[in-house]
């Protein structure tokens, strides 16, 4: 069972997605209006379901104002099929996207999937010395520390990371990285892993640390 947030300006989506997240046991919230959001206590949840086109505040200016305080997975639905809204989305923080209309057994996949790699067993760190800095993936509370500090990736980012931290020195191509992390079915494209370890690379350089290399025209790959 998981606590999921629901914010759709459509109330009939809302229903479906009410009745259809509840055939899994989760505890579904929805809320209609996207201006409530900010001022909820959002760390209750377990994974968040946003609208993308709303009046007021879409779902992308939503995710601007909130992704700093929600940790779980964010999960866009979304009527438009541009490539360049769904790597936008995945840009500000996102973890997945949906398009409208979707398949209630393709929902249930991709939120199942979600909060199974929120929920797996962590039991130890990998560390690694980035040139006198130490870089640690905290397995257990899916974190990373360069020199003690956290560095403040969103959940897709750090799987990204804690994925190549794993086989360090091998190398993924974009598609390998989009199925390992977001699940083959995932309809996110191969911009969306570069916008993801870009944000990511940017973040840890922040940090003082640059574990991920670019492999030209073949992939990434973790270079500690």
């Amino acid at each position: 069972m998981a606590r999921i947030l629901v914010v759709d300006d459509e109330r009939a989506i809302t229903e479906t997605l009410e009745r259809v997240l509840a055939l899994d046991g989760h505890v579904v919230t929805s809320v209609c209006d996207p201006a409530r959001v900010p001022g909820m206590g959002l760390d209750r949840y377990d994974l968040l379901i946003l609208d993308v086109m709303m009046p007021g505040l879409d779902g992308f200016e939503l995710l601007r104002a909130i992704r700093s305080r929600v940790d779980a997975p964010v999960l866009f639905l979304t009527a438009r099929i541009a490539e360049k809204d769904a790597v936008l989305g995945l840009g500000l923080g996102a973890d997945d996207y949906l398009r409208k209309p979707f398949g209630v057994d393709e929902l249930r996949a991709k939120v199942a999937a979600h909060l199974r790699r929120e929920r797996r067993p962590r039991v130890s760190a990998l560390a690694f010395d980035a040139g006198g800095t130490e870089l640690r993936v905290l397995l257990a509370s899916k974190q990373i520390e360069a020199g003690g500090q956290v560095v403040p990736l969103t959940a897709t980012e750090y799987e990204i990371c804690e994925f190549l931290a794993r086989r360090p020195g091998q190398v993924f191509s974009r598609s390998q990285l989009r199925e390992h992390v977001l699940g083959w079915e995932s309809v996110a494209g191969d911009d969306a892993i570069s916008m993801h370890v870009s944000r990511a690379r940017r973040k840890l350089a922040a940090a003082g640390v640059d574990p991920i290399e670019t492999v030209w025209k073949v992939g990434y790959k973790w270079q500690l």
